[in-house]
């Protein structure tokens, strides 16, 4: 996992408490969605590469 470095943000109160109710409807932290927000982002517009797709585990249950 890459380092993190904290970072102050001031942000507007209305965006505060938005983003507060959608990090409740996720099961996350305010931080962990700004984090995501940022990240859908910077995918969306190109300057950050989609994270590698999860391995496929075989399990031989199907041999």
């Amino acid at each position: 996992m890459a380092d993190k470095k904290a970072y102050a943000l001031r942000i507007s109160s209305d965006v505060l408490d938005a983003i507060q109710r959608w990090a409740d409807d996720d099961l996350r932290s305010v931080n962990a969605q700004i984090e995501y927000v940022l990240r859908r982002a910077l995918r969306e517009a190109g300057r950050l590469k989609a994270p590698p797709p999860d391995p496929v585990v075989d399990d031989g249950a199907d041999s």
